[in-house]
Protein backbone atom coordinates (compact mmCIF):
# COMPACT_ATOMS: atom_id res chain seq x y z
CA UNK A 1 0.00 0.00 0.00
CA UNK A 2 3.01 2.72 0.87
CA UNK A 3 3.58 2.29 -2.65
CA UNK A 4 0.87 3.52 -3.54
CA UNK A 5 1.91 7.48 -3.14
CA UNK A 6 4.55 6.95 -5.36
CA UNK A 7 2.87 4.96 -8.01
CA UNK A 8 0.19 7.46 -8.47
CA UNK A 9 2.64 10.17 -8.38
CA UNK A 10 4.73 8.55 -11.09
CA UNK A 11 1.18 8.40 -13.22
CA UNK A 12 0.66 11.63 -12.54
CA UNK A 13 4.37 13.39 -14.03
CA UNK A 14 3.88 11.35 -16.98
CA UNK A 15 -0.09 12.61 -17.41
CA UNK A 16 1.28 15.90 -16.91
CA UNK A 17 4.19 15.58 -19.18
CA UNK A 18 0.86 14.52 -22.27
CA UNK A 19 -0.41 17.73 -20.99
CA UNK A 20 1.82 19.73 -22.72
CA UNK A 21 1.67 18.77 -26.22
CA UNK A 22 -1.80 18.96 -25.90
CA UNK A 23 -1.97 22.51 -24.71
CA UNK A 24 0.42 23.66 -27.14
CA UNK A 25 -1.52 22.39 -30.36
CA UNK A 26 -4.19 24.97 -28.64
CA UNK A 27 -2.40 27.41 -28.27
CA UNK A 28 -1.11 26.93 -31.89
CA UNK A 29 -4.55 26.40 -33.28
CA UNK A 30 -5.67 29.77 -31.65
CA UNK A 31 -3.02 31.80 -33.09
CA UNK A 32 -3.96 30.70 -36.58
CA UNK A 33 -7.42 30.22 -36.12
CA UNK A 34 -8.18 34.02 -37.67
CA UNK A 35 -6.84 32.45 -41.05
CA UNK A 36 -8.96 29.16 -41.10
CA UNK A 37 -12.36 29.59 -39.89
CA UNK A 38 -12.80 25.82 -38.99
CA UNK A 39 -10.02 25.85 -36.51
CA UNK A 40 -11.56 27.58 -34.12
CA UNK A 41 -13.94 24.04 -33.61
CA UNK A 42 -11.03 22.62 -32.06
CA UNK A 43 -8.60 25.52 -30.38
CA UNK A 44 -10.61 25.43 -27.15
CA UNK A 45 -11.50 21.85 -26.82
CA UNK A 46 -7.95 21.11 -26.94
CA UNK A 47 -6.78 23.80 -24.56
CA UNK A 48 -9.46 23.00 -22.48
CA UNK A 49 -8.74 19.43 -22.20
CA UNK A 50 -4.96 20.63 -21.82
CA UNK A 51 -5.00 23.17 -18.78
CA UNK A 52 -7.55 20.59 -17.18
CA UNK A 53 -5.14 17.31 -17.67
CA UNK A 54 -2.14 19.58 -16.05
CA UNK A 55 -4.23 20.93 -13.55
CA UNK A 56 -5.90 17.49 -12.10
CA UNK A 57 -1.98 15.71 -12.88
CA UNK A 58 -0.69 18.13 -10.72
CA UNK A 59 -3.31 17.89 -7.59
CA UNK A 60 -2.85 14.33 -8.38
CA UNK A 61 0.94 14.01 -8.19
CA UNK A 62 1.15 17.02 -4.89
CA UNK A 63 -1.37 15.12 -2.89
CA UNK A 64 0.23 11.80 -3.64
CA UNK A 65 4.30 12.89 -2.92
CA UNK A 66 3.01 15.66 -0.14
CA UNK A 67 0.62 13.12 1.58
CA UNK A 68 -2.19 16.22 0.93
CA UNK A 69 -5.14 14.77 1.60
CA UNK A 70 -7.53 17.93 0.89
CA UNK A 71 -5.24 17.60 -3.14
CA UNK A 72 -6.10 13.94 -2.91
CA UNK A 73 -9.93 14.54 -2.17
CA UNK A 74 -9.97 17.06 -4.85
CA UNK A 75 -7.86 14.82 -7.20
CA UNK A 76 -10.28 12.17 -6.64
CA UNK A 77 -13.76 13.69 -7.39
CA UNK A 78 -12.24 15.83 -10.61
CA UNK A 79 -10.80 12.14 -11.78
CA UNK A 80 -14.23 11.08 -11.02
CA UNK A 81 -16.37 13.74 -13.06
CA UNK A 82 -13.61 12.80 -16.30
CA UNK A 83 -14.50 9.48 -16.33
CA UNK A 84 -18.35 10.24 -16.25
CA UNK A 85 -17.95 12.70 -18.85
CA UNK A 86 -15.38 9.95 -20.65
CA UNK A 87 -18.75 7.87 -20.68
CA UNK A 88 -20.94 10.25 -21.49
CA UNK A 89 -19.22 10.83 -24.52
CA UNK A 90 -18.53 7.96 -25.64
CA UNK A 91 -22.34 6.67 -25.61
CA UNK A 92 -22.86 10.29 -26.98
CA UNK A 93 -20.67 9.10 -29.76
CA UNK A 94 -22.00 5.77 -30.84
CA UNK A 95 -25.57 7.60 -30.71
CA UNK A 96 -25.31 10.66 -32.70
CA UNK A 97 -23.38 8.32 -35.24
CA UNK A 98 -25.64 4.90 -35.43
CA UNK A 99 -26.96 6.13 -38.74
CA UNK A 100 -26.04 6.67 -42.43
CA UNK A 101 -23.03 5.20 -44.80
CA UNK A 102 -22.32 5.32 -48.21
CA UNK A 103 -24.13 4.01 -50.89
CA UNK A 104 -22.70 1.05 -53.75
CA UNK A 105 -23.34 2.18 -57.00
CA UNK A 106 -23.19 0.20 -60.51
CA UNK A 107 -19.52 0.04 -61.86
CA UNK A 108 -18.00 2.11 -59.23
CA UNK A 109 -15.53 0.88 -56.54
CA UNK A 110 -16.54 4.44 -54.35
CA UNK A 111 -19.35 5.27 -52.66
CA UNK A 112 -22.10 7.97 -53.03
CA UNK A 113 -22.78 9.95 -49.92
CA UNK A 114 -26.77 11.06 -49.63
CA UNK A 115 -27.81 13.49 -47.12
CA UNK A 116 -31.43 12.00 -46.43
CA UNK A 117 -29.58 8.79 -45.03
CA UNK A 118 -28.97 10.80 -42.04
CA UNK A 119 -30.30 12.13 -39.22
CA UNK A 120 -30.47 13.25 -35.55
CA UNK A 121 -27.86 16.16 -33.97
CA UNK A 122 -24.87 15.89 -35.97
CA UNK A 123 -26.96 15.96 -39.37
CA UNK A 124 -28.44 18.91 -37.73
CA UNK A 125 -25.59 20.54 -36.46
CA UNK A 126 -23.89 19.43 -40.02
CA UNK A 127 -26.65 20.92 -42.06
CA UNK A 128 -27.22 24.07 -40.69
CA UNK A 129 -26.12 27.28 -42.68
CA UNK A 130 -24.10 28.25 -39.61
CA UNK A 131 -21.88 26.07 -39.02
CA UNK A 132 -21.56 24.95 -42.62
CA UNK A 133 -19.84 27.79 -44.23
CA UNK A 134 -17.08 27.08 -41.78
CA UNK A 135 -17.32 23.51 -42.28
CA UNK A 136 -16.67 24.11 -46.08
CA UNK A 137 -13.81 26.68 -45.25
CA UNK A 138 -12.10 23.33 -43.30
CA UNK A 139 -12.65 21.28 -47.11
CA UNK A 140 -10.87 23.94 -48.83
CA UNK A 141 -8.17 24.64 -46.73
CA UNK A 142 -7.39 20.77 -46.41
CA UNK A 143 -7.03 20.95 -50.33
CA UNK A 144 -8.99 17.03 -50.15
CA UNK A 145 -10.23 17.80 -53.83
CA UNK A 146 -6.77 19.16 -55.33
CA UNK A 147 -4.80 16.53 -54.16
CA UNK A 148 -7.31 13.65 -56.38
CA UNK A 149 -5.60 14.51 -59.43
CA UNK A 150 -3.44 11.66 -60.10
CA UNK A 151 -0.87 10.48 -63.08
CA UNK A 152 -0.03 7.54 -64.62
CA UNK A 153 2.84 7.11 -66.70
CA UNK A 154 2.92 10.98 -67.02
CA UNK A 155 -0.45 10.50 -68.55
CA UNK A 156 -3.64 11.90 -66.85
CA UNK A 157 -6.14 9.24 -65.18
CA UNK A 158 -8.84 8.26 -67.66
CA UNK A 159 -12.67 7.70 -66.59
CA UNK A 160 -12.15 3.62 -66.11
CA UNK A 161 -9.63 4.41 -63.76
CA UNK A 162 -11.08 7.05 -61.65
CA UNK A 163 -14.01 4.87 -61.36
CA UNK A 164 -12.34 2.27 -59.70
CA UNK A 165 -10.61 4.30 -57.00
CA UNK A 166 -11.58 4.87 -53.59
CA UNK A 167 -12.22 7.45 -52.66
CA UNK A 168 -12.98 8.98 -49.35
CA UNK A 169 -16.11 10.91 -48.19
CA UNK A 170 -15.29 13.92 -48.69
CA UNK A 171 -13.76 13.07 -52.25
CA UNK A 172 -16.60 11.60 -53.13
CA UNK A 173 -18.84 14.09 -51.68
CA UNK A 174 -17.50 17.19 -52.60
CA UNK A 175 -15.18 17.05 -55.50
CA UNK A 176 -17.67 15.48 -58.06
CA UNK A 177 -21.25 15.18 -59.13
CA UNK A 178 -22.98 12.48 -58.16
CA UNK A 179 -23.30 9.54 -60.18
CA UNK A 180 -27.30 9.87 -60.67
CA UNK A 181 -26.82 13.29 -62.47
CA UNK A 182 -25.13 11.61 -65.93
CA UNK A 183 -22.22 14.10 -65.72
CA UNK A 184 -19.51 13.04 -68.31
CA UNK A 185 -15.37 12.74 -66.53
CA UNK A 186 -12.86 14.94 -67.74
CA UNK A 187 -10.87 15.06 -64.84
CA UNK A 188 -11.13 14.34 -61.15
CA UNK A 189 -13.01 18.05 -60.52
CA UNK A 190 -14.23 18.52 -63.78
CA UNK A 191 -17.25 16.89 -65.58
CA UNK A 192 -19.52 17.85 -68.26
CA UNK A 193 -23.09 17.34 -68.77
CA UNK A 194 -24.14 14.12 -70.87
CA UNK A 195 -26.00 14.03 -73.70
CA UNK A 196 -28.91 12.55 -71.90
CA UNK A 197 -31.76 13.87 -69.22
CA UNK A 198 -30.01 15.08 -65.86
CA UNK A 199 -31.59 13.54 -62.93
CA UNK A 200 -33.97 14.90 -60.19
CA UNK A 201 -31.40 14.76 -57.30
CA UNK A 202 -30.97 18.81 -56.55
CA UNK A 203 -27.40 18.41 -56.34
CA UNK A 204 -27.08 18.42 -60.32
CA UNK A 205 -27.95 21.70 -60.89
CA UNK A 206 -25.24 22.68 -57.73
CA UNK A 207 -22.35 21.02 -59.34
CA UNK A 208 -19.50 23.99 -60.76
CA UNK A 209 -16.62 22.74 -62.49
CA UNK A 210 -15.18 26.30 -60.19
CA UNK A 211 -12.94 25.24 -58.76
CA UNK A 212 -13.36 27.01 -55.44
CA UNK A 213 -17.18 25.98 -56.00
CA UNK A 214 -17.20 21.87 -57.17
CA UNK A 215 -19.97 21.07 -54.97
CA UNK A 216 -19.45 22.15 -51.68
CA UNK A 217 -22.72 23.73 -51.60
CA UNK A 218 -24.34 20.33 -52.16
CA UNK A 219 -26.05 17.76 -49.92
CA UNK A 220 -23.63 15.34 -51.16
CA UNK A 221 -21.05 17.04 -49.62
CA UNK A 222 -22.40 17.59 -46.22
CA UNK A 223 -23.37 13.84 -46.18
CA UNK A 224 -19.62 13.02 -47.13
CA UNK A 225 -18.37 15.51 -43.70
CA UNK A 226 -20.97 13.32 -41.90
CA UNK A 227 -20.17 9.70 -42.56
CA UNK A 228 -16.32 11.01 -42.44
CA UNK A 229 -17.50 12.40 -39.06
CA UNK A 230 -19.03 9.19 -37.95
CA UNK A 231 -15.40 7.43 -38.97
CA UNK A 232 -13.28 9.80 -36.95
CA UNK A 233 -15.98 9.45 -33.87
CA UNK A 234 -16.08 6.17 -33.90
CA UNK A 235 -12.16 5.53 -33.86
CA UNK A 236 -12.23 8.42 -30.69
CA UNK A 237 -14.33 6.57 -29.21
CA UNK A 238 -12.64 3.22 -29.38
CA UNK A 239 -9.45 5.44 -27.87
CA UNK A 240 -11.37 7.04 -25.31
CA UNK A 241 -12.27 3.71 -23.91
CA UNK A 242 -8.64 2.60 -23.92
CA UNK A 243 -8.57 5.73 -22.09
CA UNK A 244 -11.34 5.08 -19.63
CA UNK A 245 -9.76 1.74 -18.42
CA UNK A 246 -6.61 3.65 -17.54
CA UNK A 247 -7.85 6.27 -15.73
CA UNK A 248 -10.28 3.78 -13.51
CA UNK A 249 -7.10 1.78 -12.84
CA UNK A 250 -5.32 5.29 -11.40
CA UNK A 251 -8.40 6.60 -10.18
CA UNK A 252 -8.26 2.78 -8.46
CA UNK A 253 -4.75 3.50 -7.10
CA UNK A 254 -5.19 7.32 -5.94
CA UNK A 255 -7.95 5.94 -3.59
CA UNK A 256 -5.70 3.62 -2.31
CA UNK A 257 -2.99 6.03 -1.80
CA UNK A 258 -5.84 8.36 -0.29
CA UNK A 259 -6.76 6.02 2.16
CA UNK A 260 -3.41 4.92 3.18
CA UNK A 261 -2.81 8.95 4.05
CA UNK A 262 -5.42 9.30 5.95
CA UNK A 263 -4.24 6.29 7.53
CA UNK A 264 -0.53 7.74 8.08
CA UNK A 265 -2.98 11.36 9.30
CA UNK A 266 -4.45 9.52 12.28
CA UNK A 267 -1.05 7.90 13.26
CA UNK A 268 -2.21 4.43 11.99
CA UNK A 269 0.70 1.94 11.61
CA UNK A 270 0.85 0.29 8.26
CA UNK A 271 -1.44 -2.81 8.42
CA UNK A 272 -3.41 -1.98 11.59
CA UNK A 273 -6.66 -1.77 11.54
CA UNK A 274 -8.80 0.76 13.54
CA UNK A 275 -10.73 -1.81 15.41
CA UNK A 276 -7.23 -3.53 17.08
CA UNK A 277 -5.69 0.09 17.96
CA UNK A 278 -9.23 0.63 19.86
CA UNK A 279 -9.11 -2.87 21.46
CA UNK A 280 -5.96 -3.89 21.71
CA UNK A 281 -5.12 -7.60 22.70
CA UNK A 282 -2.93 -7.34 25.45
CA UNK A 283 -1.56 -4.38 27.95
CA UNK A 284 2.27 -3.25 27.37
CA UNK A 285 4.00 -1.50 30.42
Amino acid sequence: MRKSNHLIGLLNFLTFLLSIPILGGGIWLSSRANNTDCLKFLQWPLIIIGVSIMVVSLAGFAGACYRNTFLMRLYLVVMFLVIAVLIGFIIFAYVVTDKGSGRRVMNRAYLEYYLEDYSGWLEERVASDSYWGKIVSCVRDSKACGRMGITINGMPETPDMFYIRHLTPIQSGCCKPPTDCGYVYQNETVWIPGSGLMGANPDCTRWSNDQEQLCYACDSCKAGVLASLKKSWRKVSVINIVVMIILVIVYIIAYAAYRNNRKMDNDEPYGEARMTKAQPSAFHL
